[in-house]
């Protein structure tokens, strides 16, 4: 596979590899479909009236419309998605008093499916590798649960945009990273799935990027990473040349 503008990693004096979750280390599409099937049979049993009138993909239209009506939605998946579950559960008749803590309930169901992550074969290898010369943290703009998943002990630092007020590929969340792990930006390496948010947003911070491309999808011409890497077996060769 060519590396389009790949650049040494001794030449660029890194201290700390930053990782981005979905579809870095897991793929999401899969994982999200499970969890909005589980959710879903969730409300069949316990607001049969909701799924008389939505089905997922309706769900998933009705939570769309409500991106725009609220800027915390445009970082904050958690509660974009307990904002959708109250207001369906309002329109159909549930009491006021109790549509938040019914949410709240619904949410971990949500969130419980989707820590159940079905692990890239090279995560656990690469992860034990770079912890030995590394500094290792995660930035991500969902929801992810390191502990639940079983992962966190890899990471000195994770950031998740709902907690941090902002998301990829804003450089705040990037620098603030950096700052957590005390390494500047110009030392950390950001690894992650899309050219937009994980390339280019590490880019502007200031850090060294790579582009994962698993699926061996098309560049962009006007984003170019330090290195672009189809698993993370060649992000850890990459990494370790040139360190004896």
């Amino acid at each position: 596979m060519r590396h389009k503008n790949s650049r040494k990693p001794q030449n660029l004096s890194i201290k700390a590899v930053i990782f981005d979750l979905d579809d870095t280390l897991w793929p999401i599409i899969p994982l999200i479909n499970h969890a909005e099937q589980t959710l879903f049979d969730w409300l069949q049993a316990n607001a049969p009236k909701v799924t008389e009138q939505h089905s997922i993909q309706s769900m998933r239209n009705f939570r769309a419309a409500l991106i725009p009506t609220n800027p915390r939605y445009q970082f904050d998946l958690w509660a974009l998605r307990h904002a959708m579950l109250t207001q369906l559960f309002l329109s159909t008749g549930e009491d006021a008093n109790t549509v938040n803590n019914k949410a709240d309930t619904a949410m971990q169901v949500f969130a419980a499916a989707r820590n159940q992550v079905s692990l890239y074969d090279d995560v656990i290898p690469t992860l034990t590798e770079l912890g030995r010369h590394f500094q290792l943290g995660s930035i991500s703009n969902g929801f992810a649960d390191l502990e639940q998943i079983g992962l966190a002990e890899h990471f000195k630092v994770s950031i998740a945009a709902h907690q941090f007020g902002c998301a990829k590929p804003d450089p705040s969340i990037f620098k603030a990273a950096c700052a957590a792990l005390n390494v500047e930006p110009q030392h950390a390496v950001y690894v992650g799935d899309d050219v937009l948010l994980d390339v280019r947003g590490a880019q502007d911070a200031g850090l060294a990027s790579v582009w994962i491309n698993r699926t061996k999808r098309p560049g962009w011409s006007e984003v170019r990473a330090d290195y672009e890497c189809r698993d993370l077996t060649e992000l850890l060769a990459w990494l370790l040349n040139g360190r004896g």
